[in-house]
């Protein structure tokens, strides 16, 4: 077979749905089929409904996923507000977010805490809010107030999952950035969002190595004079012995939570601040490639959109168990936890489960019963190289769906997973992005998964494919762009108080539209999106635009695997 992804006729089936629809999918379209009078045949009519009628579909998925307010809205969103206006959703409604994540509150199981170090250990929903009530309870003893910033700098657990809901009850906006990166790359971060409190940990062990968070630790708490308290987690019993004087405001986690205590030794029941939906929460950053990264802003609208992804793309009637490696930085670790909100399991696994030895993940996934993985192209070449592939003695039946992501998922990675690892699961990747909290573009369970494809733009994602002249184009390269207003959308970059950031980098290329920064292809035929490269990554010779991800698959043709950069070697100038 070609390895041109323009080769539309000759797409390649890699899986082909069974038919099977969780009920509450079958009951949310008969729902819209009746109340709206409408026909839904197939999942291109269920989206094709769902952006045309914006309105709609947003209430019906407030409705439909139970979101717990105190006052409901009185306007959905205006319409007629251009869409770089950034018109506001739900207004009126209040509501507070870290009491929506704890919706459930019984004892079934919430999240498996794991890692290179840590044997699995169950935690209930009963549990999580207990712990988050705690922290709560501590936070607003120490001073925090609605609109403070807290933030974070550690490895994947679950103190995180609790200080986030414990703050977000408050009111508070939480931040974070990931452990590995750099004290100065760091400040580059934490300077423009000024946060009163950092949480953070003492060391932790990664892909088998021991990083040592502290000399960091100083510095930032070195360079940010209005941080007034450095909560250190100590990562066992050990660490409560380490002398943490030379930091200055810090304390290790359990002298902190001491706070929440009354005299006669209760702790208050949480107070949820109750706010609008576009009260920021959470403030993630870019990359940083082109300048300082930029803080982006988000409210509740992650919410409604995780809850849609969850209640409506994935499989509700499943028991589903999500492993997560995401630290907090990476957006995905807000998306992750928006997953309590659903009944999502998540398994919080602090480390790298990939490489400990060649069937540990494998092991991983039949011993905890793991339904979704989510696993980088870069890890999946590096399987394919080591044959770290599944053995006789593995069943993977629990394992649903496979999830890749981050950056371009090619050809290979399609043909490795299912020839080597599992043939009925469903591959792909899963395009998600720092400014959109929540999938934009998804695998469905009602659409066949082709190799080298995204099967459909989300429910409620006007996606466009546009070309240099703004026109949509089907079958050629084009920046892809969301043209209607969506609730996750950012509501603005931190310290842009004019606005001019946001609009110079995201609406000024194609006004009106929203621009994601990637190039893709659209099969004319199957309608699935093929996912090139960003935007500022092309090459141009005579006007024809090559991205990475055919240059990586004209290298896996060669066999060659490494990563190399490529320009273009004619005399001529191309743009």
């Amino acid at each position: 077979m070609s390895e041109d992804y323009r080769d539309f006729e000759n797409a390649q089936i890699m899986w082909q749905p069974d038919g099977n629809v969780s009920e509450k999918r079958k009951l949310f379209e008969k729902h819209i089929e009746d109340k709206y009078h409408v026909k839904i045949d197939n999942y291109w009519d269920l989206h094709k409904w769902s952006i045309e009628n914006l309105e709609e579909l947003w209430a019906e998925v407030w409705d439909h996923s139970g979101i717990i307010y105190s006052r409901k809205y009185e306007k959905i969103i205006d319409l007629n507000v251009p869409m770089n206006k950034l018109p506001k959703w739900f207004e009126g409604a209040k509501l507070n977010f870290a009491e929506n994540l704890l919706k459930n509150r019984d004892t079934s199981v919430a999240m498996i805490i794991a890692g290179e170090e840590r044997k699995p250990t169950n935690i209930t929903y009963a549990e999580v809010y207990e712990k988050a009530k705690l922290y709560a309870a501590a936070f607003r003893k120490f001073g925090l107030k609605k609109n403070d910033v807290v933030t974070c700098f550690m490895s994947n657990r679950e103190e995180p999952i609790y200080a986030m809901i414990g703050a977000v009850s408050i009111g508070s906006i939480w931040t974070g950035a990931l452990p590995l990166i750099g004290a100065d790359a760091i400040l580059n971060r934490f300077k423009q969002t000024n946060p009163r409190i950092l949480l953070t940990i003492d060391r932790f062990k990664h892909n088998g190595q021991e990083v040592d968070m502290l000399p960091k630790v100083k510095k930032i708490a070195d360079e940010l004079p209005n941080l007034e308290k450095i909560i250190i987690v100590p990562s066992n019993e050990e660490s409560k012995l380490k002398d943490i004087s030379g930091i200055k405001n810090s304390c290790f986690l359990d002298d902190f939570l001491q706070l929440a205590y009354e005299e006669d030794g209760s702790i208050p029941e949480i107070v949820f601040e109750q706010v609008s939906v576009s009260h920021p929460i959470f403030i993630s950053y870019t990359s940083g490639t082109t300048g300082l990264p930029k803080a982006v802003v988000h409210g509740c609208g992650g919410l409604l959109m995780t809850a849609k992804d969850n209640c409506i793309h994935g499989r509700p009637d499943i028991d589903l168990l999500v492993l997560s490696t995401s630290p907090v930085g990476w957006a995905s670790w807000n998306m992750f936890v928006i997953c309590l909100f659903s009944g999502v399991k998540l398994v919080v696994y602090e480390g790298v489960p990939f490489f400990l030895n060649q069937t540990y993940l494998w092991d991983l996934v039949d011993e905890l019963k793991i339904t979704t993985l989510f696993v980088t192209p870069s890890i999946l070449d590096e399987y394919e190289k080591r044959g770290f592939v599944p053995t006789e003695k593995h069943n993977l039946g629990s394992l649903l769906s496979f999830v890749s992501g981050a950056s371009v998922v090619k050809l290979n990675n399609y043909d490795f997973v299912y020839n080597k690892i599992k043939k009925n699961v469903i591959f792909g990747s899963d395009y998600r992005c720092t400014e959109l909290m929540g999938s934009c573009i998804t695998p469905d369970e009602t659409l066949p998964i082709y190799r080298g494809e995204i099967s459909c733009p989300a429910l409620g994602i006007d996606l466009e494919c546009l070309d240099d002249t703004g026109n949509h184009v089907v079958g050629e390269l084009g920046e892809l762009v969301v043209a209607k207003p969506t609730p996750s959308l950012p509501l603005g970059l931190w310290g842009d108080t004019d606005g001019s950031l946001l609009q110079e980098t995201y609406f000024s290329k194609f006004p009106g539209k929203f621009a994601l920064g990637d190039l893709a292809l659209i099969n004319p035929l199957t309608k699935g999106i093929i996912i090139s490269c960003r935007s500022d990554e092309t090459l141009k010779p005579k006007g024809v635009r090559f991205g990475s991800s055919e240059i990586y698959n004209i290298e896996d043709l060669l066999k060659h695997s490494h990563e190399e950069h490529h320009v273009p070697r004619n005399k001529e100038q191309y743009t």
